[in-house]
């Protein structure tokens, strides 16, 4: 396993478990999702395996690293990527690039071939001196994962990958961690949308209400709950777990 999560919790000050006792793992080379409603406590556990928050209770491992005691070569291996992510709107995309690439010790003289392949791939080289504010929505996407993921990580991590993107950019986002998977990287995703999870995951973790009810692939729980669709199934373990 190189993604392993075990009884985590996470509570703010005077409020109740925002994240209650979820334990996963994942397995190298595949991609596992977390399904839920807005609110369901699915970005909170993905900045805590990406190190960003501190866990209350539990422990989370990362290709053998524990978060958050080992962080710093945590951050080495893995990319994460939010819709949150906000870059600097007066830098452009190859200043960007050139910042982010010496944060990351990637040799001098690699540097230019991976901004040009990584730019072509996602059609920011027209754009590459254009300054971020200036950008469109999916553009600045595109260049938040072009940055993300230049120190070619082993574990990518992505908060609702998708969301706000047109449809082109999204097809090309979900072809990308395709192509990252059948590389061998390790991908955990959240996500609300049902043939996003459907379509990209091995196996997918229902989140309702801060804890994991029920995982496995979209074939098994719509078969387990003897649904028509994985909609449907979704719905029918939603509203047997969900507390009012």
């Amino acid at each position: 396993m190189i993604i392993e999560v075990v009884n985590v919790c996470k509570r703010y000050v005077g409020d109740k478990l925002t994240v209650d006792n979820v334990s996963f793992s994942v397995d190298r080379g595949t991609i596992y999702g977390l399904l839920g409603p807005n609110g369901a406590g699915k970005t909170t556990l993905m900045q805590m395996i990406a190190t960003l928050l501190k866990p209350t209770s539990g422990n989370i491992y990362i290709d053998g690293l524990q978060a958050p005691r080992d962080t710093l070569e945590i951050h080495r291996k893995i990319g994460f990527l939010t819709t949150e992510v906000k870059l600097d709107p007066i830098s452009t995309p190859n200043r960007l690039y050139d910042f982010f690439s010496e944060l990351y010790d990637i040799p001098k003289n690699e540097i230019k071939e991976r901004r040009e392949r990584d730019f072509e791939r996602f059609g920011i080289t027209p754009f590459a001196d254009k300054r971020i504010v200036d950008l469109s929505t999916g553009m600045k996407q595109k260049v938040s994962i072009a940055i993300s993921l230049m120190h070619e990580p082993p574990v990518i991590i992505f908060d609702e990958p998708t969301n706000g993107l047109d449809i082109l950019t999204s097809k090309m986002v979900t072809d990308y961690l395709l192509e990252l998977k059948s590389q061998g990287r390790t991908i955990i995703l959240s996500t609300h949308i049902f043939s996003l999870a459907e379509s990209l995951c091995d196996e997918i973790g229902i989140l309702v209400d801060g804890r994991l009810v029920t995982s496995g692939s979209a074939k098994k729980l719509t078969e387990q709950t003897g649904s028509a669709n994985f909609e449907e199934a979704f719905f029918k373990i939603y509203s047997e777990n969900h507390k009012e």
